[in-house]
């Protein structure tokens, strides 16, 4: 079935790239634009179910934490009810004995006793209202929590709501684009061939490069530290430049499967493309930096192409939250940050300096 499946949409594949010297052919378009939305009313659904088990985790966490308040605001009543009575004890005067017995004993045993019975009497003071304090405060924090889950869950609902809007959409153009056509059910079985060879094979072969790449990252610091002619420094500046033919070559002493792939930097994007077989992936994107929760150059994916056909960006996001293909700067001197990243001239340059 695969197979199948494979061998028709490399034929498809083929027949809709156009030659540079020919025009282009509006039911070519069009019969890419059906399975491009086809893929993507797949690939969103997946989103959606991602998201509403998201949802339903909120809501047990919600109704956790609206438990836990209710335990901790019943443990609350009591204690507040212990502390005012310590309270009023001093407001009315109820401790003012032990100042006069301190100072009118009859004998040192007579101090030393009254003294253990004032501490004694005064911790337990102390604990009862350090144990009311606590409870608040555990109290303050149950109500801080529940109200991020409620926020959290507010925003989970309307990116479901969001979604589901999408694949309405995109379902109502198929059958616009469908309606009337003599070949609809032809079309109709190639869209399902496109999502079945995708489900089978596609998305492994993407995870397959995805998971190579990440792992190549790990090792992107000691093999920066091991090239010392990749980094330039000026005072405190330190710049590292990469350019696209080393780190091709980096990419292929990691992983067999760069044979056939290849990094391009250029006009401030990256541009990743390999083929295996009967697949082709184009991959774009560009670099940040952050520094929450620590400084790094991070990569997101702005584009992603198989066989032509472009991925939606919940895809895409699936990728980035799966694969980390950050590079960490602290990896290769402890004391560096990265402050820029750019593409241009065939080169990735970064900018670092000293952490303050």
């Amino acid at each position: 079935m695969v197979r199948k499946a494979a061998a028709l949409l490399l034929a498809v594949f083929v027949a809709l790239q156009t030659p540079a010297s020919a025009a282009p052919d509006p039911a070519d378009d069009e019969l890419h634009d059906l399975l491009e939305k086809s893929l993507s009313v797949v690939e969103i659904d997946k989103e959606i179910e991602r998201i509403r088990k998201q949802q339903e985790q909120l809501t047990q966490e919600m109704a956790d934490a609206e438990r836990q308040l209710e335990q901790q605001e019943e443990r609350i009543a009591d204690k507040r009810d212990e502390a005012g009575s310590v309270l009023r004890a001093y407001y009315m005067g109820e401790r003012d004995f032990l100042l006069a017995a301190l100072i009118s004993f009859d004998s040192l045993s007579d101090l030393l006793q009254m003294i253990d019975y004032a501490e004694f009497l005064f911790s337990h003071d102390k604990f009862t209202l350090d144990s009311y304090m606590e409870q608040y405060r555990k109290v303050k924090e149950g109500h801080e929590r529940l109200e991020t889950r409620k926020l959290e869950l507010a925003a989970v609902e309307s990116g479901l709501k969001l979604q589901r809007e999408r694949v309405l959409d995109l379902e109502r153009q198929l059958d616009e684009q469908l309606a009337g056509r003599s070949d609809a059910d032809k079309l109709r079985l190639l869209m399902e061939e496109l999502t079945s060879f995708w489900e089978s094979a596609g998305i492994d072969e993407v995870k397959q490069y995805f998971q190579a790449l990440s792992k190549a990252m790990q090792k992107l610091p000691e093999w920066v530290q091991s090239n010392k002619q990749l980094l330039e420094i000026n005072g405190f500046q330190y710049t590292i430049t990469v350019p696209e033919k080393e780190i091709n070559a980096f990419l292929r002493e990691q992983n067999d499967i760069f044979n056939n792939f290849s990094f391009e930097f250029s006009n401030g994007a990256v541009v990743a493309r390999g083929q295996s077989d009967n697949m082709e992936i184009r991959i774009s994107g560009h670099y940040t930096i952050e520094n929450d929760p620590k400084n790094a150059i991070l990569f997101h994916v702005d584009e992603l192409l198989f066989n032509g056909f472009r991925l939606p960006d919940t895809t895409r996001q699936a990728l980035e939250r799966e694969f980390d293909l950050g590079f960490y700067p602290d990896l290769i001197v402890s004391f560096l940050k990265a402050t820029s990243v750019e593409m241009k001239d065939d080169n990735l340059i970064i900018q670092l300096s000293l952490k303050l």
